[in-house]
C-alpha cells in the first residue's frame, strides 16, 4: 500500500509546513502509520515523519532496532529539554536529504509526551539513537529539517545537488 506515498525531498516546500494534532484515532490514521513504517523499511530509514509523506499531521513512527522488528508509533507527540548538561553529537541522515550525513548536536535529556495509535497518553524519558530520531522527527512535524542547523553556504550545495537529480 506505500506505493501510494512518496518521500518528499528538501528544498521542497512541502516540507517546511506546520503539522496540526491528530484528533481522530481511527482505521485510516492505523493504515497511514502501517504504510509509512512500511517505507520506511523499504527506504532503509529508522525514522519517519507523516510531513515527510505530505501528510500533514502529528505523526512519526520510528525503528531504532537492528533487527528492524521494533515499530513504535508516536502520535501528537512534543518534547522537553530537561537540561542543556547532556548533549549528544551524532551523524544524521534523512530520507527527505538522500545522500548527506551532517553530524548535529541534540539535547539527550528530553521529557517526551505522546499518544499511541488508540489515542492513550504517555509519557517517557528516552535516551541515546532513540531521543535523537525523537527530536528528527518533530523537527520534520515542525516544518524544520536537518539542513537548518549547518551553514547556509552547506546548505545551499545540498539544495543544488539534490535540484540537479
Amino acid at each position: 500500500m506505500s506505493n501510494v506515498l512518496k518521500i518528499l525531498k528538501f528544498p521542497d516546500p512541502r516540507l517546511r509546513k506546520v503539522a496540526v494534532p491528530v484528533e481522530k484515532f481511527d482505521k485510516s490514521l492505523q493504515n497511514l502509520a502501517d504504510d509509512m513504517l512500511e517505507l520506511m523499511y523499504k527506504e532503509n530509514g529508522i525514522g519517519l515523519a507523516a510531513t515527510q509523506v505530505d501528510r500533514h499531521i502529528r505523526l512519526i513512527v520510528i525503528d531504532i532496532s537492528e533487527e528492524r522488528d521494533s515499530p513504535q508509533i508516536f502520535v501528537n507527540p512534543s518534547f522537553e529539554v530537561i537540561s542543556d548538561d547532556s548533549m549528544l553529537s551524532f551523524e544524521e541522515g534523512c530520507l527527505s536529504v538522500p545522500g548527506f550525513n551532517e553530524e548535529i548536536v541534540r539535547p539527550d535529556n528530553i521529557v517526551l509526551r505522546w499518544q499511541d495509535i488508540n489515542g492513550n497518553e504517555h509519557i517517557d524519558s528516552p535516551s541515546g539513537l532513540l531521543t535523537v530520531c525523537i527530536q528528527h522527527e518533530i523537527d520534520h512535524l515542525d516544518g524544520k529539517l536537518m539542513v537548518d542547523y549547518i551553514s547556509p553556504m552547506k546548505r545551499d550545495r545540498i539544495k543544488k545537488k539534490l535540484l540537479k537529480k
